[in-house]
């Protein structure tokens, strides 16, 4: 069992030709929302593969509150854990021109995730394999569940993200911390390579189409991604976290995993939407059989 505490979003996207000046009211050109938020990503990301997940989180009472809660339904992930809060759903919106975005997010509800909401859900907490988190949810109650689980054993993935929130001291509380290569150096203050050094085992950092690395102890082990041709890359680094996750509960070395992981996030990125080209296991392990 996979419990992932984190970010349930609604994520607005506008694609315009112009980004409007101050005052100024453009046309846009597409107007679409997706299921997103870190959390519920690398939720999807796992149950799709076959694993069984939890989700601990909060969305509003709205309509995209019940979206939201509905689409987890209906991608496998147990919602017993989620509560529908008197605050707004948090959003992302989305400001799409020529490659280009700007960004707002709301948290809104996600910050109703407190240490009661961890307290109420710590039965379920205990019958976890591993448990999942990231940075869009109150930094206290990450440190609440950093100290939860050292108390009780469980393994703790930790996706840096934003790495802004992210402080020193967690890593020795963390099992796995997935930085990508820009969040590695914005944690740390030095290259990706020199951290590994010092974390063996520990520390996976994704590097988009390069695959990931990770230090087996005696060497930095650079596992290649596979080429694809992306249609939209948002997500992927769920897509990554969520396998890395179905693959090591399911026993799987370090280096397996990155690999399982890496395919898994390639697939992702052929598709439209954070969640949208999440693959389903029988996708993943085909292609893995094809670099036999």
């Amino acid at each position: 069992m996979i419990t992932v505490i984190g970010s349930i979003n609604m994520d607005i996207a506008i694609q315009t030709d112009i980004f409007p000046k101050q005052g100024e009211t453009v046309l846009g050109n597409l107007f679409t929302t997706i299921p997103g938020g870190k959390g519920a990503n690398q939720a999807v990301a796992a149950a799709r593969l076959g694993s069984q997940v939890q989700m601990v989180g909060a969305v509003g009472q709205d309509a995209f509150g019940t979206e939201l809660y509905t689409n987890l339904t209906n991608e496998n992930v147990h919602v017993g854990g989620v509560v529908k809060s008197s605050n707004s759903t948090g959003i992302a919106n989305i400001l799409l021109n020529d490659n280009d975005n700007r960004i707002i997010v709301v948290p809104g509800a996600n910050f109703d995730v407190d240490r009661q909401m961890i307290d109420r859900n710590i039965d379920l907490i205990k019958k976890s394999t591993l448990v999942m988190l990231q940075l869009e949810i109150p930094v206290e109650t990450i440190e609440y569940v950093l100290e939860v689980c050292e108390k009780l054993s469980i393994p703790v993935l930790l996706n840096p993200a934003p790495a802004g929130n992210y402080k020193p001291e967690w890593i020795e509380k963390v099992t796995y911390l997935t930085p990508n290569e820009t969040e590695c150096e914005v944690i740390f203050g030095t290259d990706y390579e020199t951290v590994l050094k010092q974390y063996p085992n520990k520390i996976i950092v994704t590097l988009g189409g390069d695959g990931a690395a990770y230090n087996d102890g005696t060497k930095i082990v650079k596992v290649p991604g596979f080429t694809t041709k992306a249609v939209d890359t948002t997500g992927a680094g769920d897509t990554f976290n969520g396998a890395f996750a179905h693959a090591i509960t399911m026993g799987k070395s370090i280096e397996e995993c990155v690999q399982f992981a890496n395919i898994a996030a390639s697939l992702s990125v052929e598709k439209f939407g954070a969640q949208g080209g999440m693959p389903q296991i029988e996708k993943v392990m085909e292609r893995l059989e094809g670099l036999k």
